[in-house]
């Protein structure tokens, strides 16, 4: 497979035909304001620094969430139910995205999120603009580690093994999809041979995900 045809099929599922367009309409009506200010470098640096530690801190207390019951309700979200879905079926493309149900709240809130928090339309849309380029990119990066495409240059050929690693071999380790940064500074990005291969794997350890 080709990165074209591979970002031919990426653009048939929904939530890359929500991100895209969304990401480019705040990319163009950013750039339409103008009026630059070191704060707009700011945001989007520290959006791009903190992206290795959202990525891990998601994937490890929302994504591998175990259910639990709390005073006689049971706790398990979606995103985690389907999280256990793709462990069990990593090839399944569907489970591989954001659930557009995620997706329809949480834009929407980024956007009053950013708008309320900064107070001016500026450095608010350029923080939209930022988070939907890294959100965006987090969904191609992770669809072509599951899609046929196969790494043939030295970056991605490292975030293509560990991601796999966290599929197929262990599913305590490697938890970045874009970056690694926040696993090396946690320490959960070991060699390949110093963790064992997980009975657990596919199952994240709970039973009705099989």
């Amino acid at each position: 497979m080709t990165l074209r045809e591979a970002f031919a099929r990426f653009m048939r599922f929904r939530s890359p035909r929500l991100l895209v367009p969304a990401a480019l309409a705040a990319l163009a009506a950013r750039m339409g304001l103008r009026g630059w200010r070191r704060r707009d470098a700011g945001i989007a640096a520290a959006i791009l620094a903190l992206e290795p530690f959202t990525e891990w801190i998601i994937h490890v207390g929302l994504l591998h969430f175990r259910p639990r019951d709390v005073a006689g309700r049971r706790i398990d979200p979606l995103v985690a139910r389907k999280h256990r879905e793709h462990h069990a079926d990593p090839k399944q493309a569907e489970l591989i995205f954001i659930p557009m149900e995620v997706l329809r709240v949480a834009l929407p809130a980024s956007l009053i999120g950013w708008l309320v928090g900064e107070r001016n339309l500026r450095t608010a849309m350029t923080g939209v603009t930022t988070s939907l380029a890294m959100l965006t990119a987090y969904e191609w990066t992770h669809y072509l580690i599951h899609s046929d495409y196969r790494p043939r240059h030295r970056p991605y050929r490292g975030i293509w093994r560990a991601h796999r690693l966290h599929h197929y071999r262990n599913e305590h380790y490697w938890f970045g999809v874009t970056v690694h940064g926040a696993d090396r500074v946690l320490r959960t990005f070991p060699e390949r041979d110093a963790v064992p291969v997980s009975p657990t794997a596919r199952t994240l350890g709970i039973a009705e995900a099989v």
